[in-house]
C-alpha cells in the first residue's frame, strides 16, 4: 500500500455499494446496480467505482507479514489455502524469495501447488511441489470452441509481466515496448509524470480484452518493479485486487469479446482453485504460487468453496 492512499474503512453507504457490485452475477444484473443504459456502460461504470471502493476496502485490511511472501488466505473445511501472486519474470531476486518461502512451507508439512509454468522457472528441483494442469486444461477447452484460433505458438513456459496471459502477439509486444520506454524514464521524470504518460499510452493501446485482463501500464510498471524487488509484490497484488471486478463479471465481458482469451486467463483461476481443493487430503496448510494477475480470481473461487457455492464432484484430471 503506497503512502498516498487512504487508510480508512468504507462508510456504510460505500459498503452497500461495493456489496451490490460484488453480488451481481452477470452484466445484466450490473445494469440494475449501476443504473447504466447498456451492459457495456455498466461494466465501465462498475469498473471505475469498484477500483475506488477497493482502494478504501483494502486499506483497512491488516498488512501481511513483512518477512514472508505476501498473499491472501482462505479457510476451506479446516484447511488454510494461501495464494501468493508473483510476477514469474525469472529474476534472481524473485527466485530467491519464492524458493525461501516454498522451502519453509514444505518443511512445515504444507502442500505446495503452482501455476503451470512456474515450477520450471523457480522450483524444478523440488519434487514435492506439484504443478497444476491449468494451461493444458485451458488449451483443451479452447480446442472445443468453434472459433478461429489465435493460440499458435502459445507455450506454458513463457515469462515476463505481460506474457502472463500468453497470446503475446505483435500488438502485445508493441504495447510492452512502449510501456518499457515510459517506465524507464521514471527516475528522470518522476512518478507522477510517468503515470500520466502511461495512462495516455494505455488509452491508445488497450481495448475491450485488455480491460478484463489488466494489460495496462500500471500492471506493467508494478510487475517490473516487483520482479526486481519482491518486497513490492504486495503493491502489485493489491493493484490486481482492486482492478478486477468479481470473476463472473470479468469472465462474461471477456467471453463476449474473446472466448479463447477468457479460457486461458480467468477460467484458469477456477481450475486452479478446484485443483488445489480436489487434491488436498491431509495437509492443513496449502500454498498456491500463481501469477499475480491470477491471485484475485483464485481467491474468489476458493471463497466459493468455503461458502459452499462450489464443489469438486465434477472435477477430473486431464488424461
Amino acid at each position: 500500500m503506497t503512502s498516498e492512499e487512504p487508510r480508512s474503512a468504507l462508510t456504510a453507504a460505500e459498503r452497500d455499494r461495493i456489496d451490490a457490485i460484488r453480488g451481481a452475477e452477470s452484466l445484466a444484473e450490473l445494469v440494475g446496480v449501476t443504473g447504466a443504459e447498456t451492459e457495456h456502460d455498466a461494466y465501465i461504470v462498475a469498473k471505475r467505482e469498484w477500483y475506488d471502493l477497493r482502494v478504501r476496502e483494502l486499506a483497512a485490511e491488516p498488512e501481511p507479514d513483512p518477512d514472508g511472501l505476501p498473499g491472501v488466505a482462505v479457510e476451506v473445511d479446516g484447511h488454510t489455502f494461501s495464494v501468493h501472486g508473483i510476477t514469474h519474470a525469472g529474476t534472481d531476486e524473485e527466485r530467491a524469495s519464492v524458493r525461501e518461502h516454498v522451502s519453509a512451507a514444505l518443511d512445515r508439512g504444507a502442500s505446495v501447488y503452482c501455476e503451470q509454468g512456474i515450477r520450471s522457472i523457480y522450483l524444478s528441483d523440488l519434487d514435492r511441489v506439484c504443478e497444476m494442469d491449468d494451461y493444458r486444461w485451458a488449451l483443451a477447452e479452447c480446442e472445443e470452441l468453434d472459433v478461429e484460433s489465435h493460440l499458435e505458438g502459445f507455450h506454458a513456459g513463457h515469462d515476463g509481466p505481460l506474457a502472463a496471459f500468453g497470446l503475446e502477439g505483435v500488438s502485445d509486444r508493441f504495447r510492452e515496448a512502449a510501456f518499457s520506454l515510459i517506465e524507464s524514464g521514471s527516475e528522470f521524470y518522476g512518478e507522477e509524470v510517468t503515470r500520466s504518460l502511461g495512462a495516455v499510452a494505455a488509452s491508445f493501446l488497450t481495448g475491450h480484452e485488455e480491460r478484463a485482463t489488466a494489460r495496462n501500464f500500471a500492471s506493467f510498471a508494478k510487475s517490473r518493479r516487483a520482479a526486481r524487488d519482491p518486497d513490492r509484490l504486495r503493491e502489485l497484488q493489491v493493484h490486481y485486487e482492486r482492478t478486477f471486478l468479481p470473476q463472473p463479471l470479468e469472465r462474461e465481458w471477456l467471453r463476449r469479446h474473446d472466448p479463447e482469451l477468457e479460457l486461458v486467463t480467468h477460467a484458469r483461476n477456477e481450475r486452479m482453485a478446484d485443483y488445489a481443493v480436489a487434491h488436498n487430503e491431509r495437509a492443513t496448510e496449502v500454498v498456491l504460487i500463481v501469477g499475480a494477475a491470477h491471485q484475485p480470481g483464485v481467491r474468489y473461487y476458493l471463497e466459493c468453496h468455503r461458502d459452499g457455492l462450489r464443489d469438486i464432484s465434477g472435477f477430473s484430471l486431464l488424461d
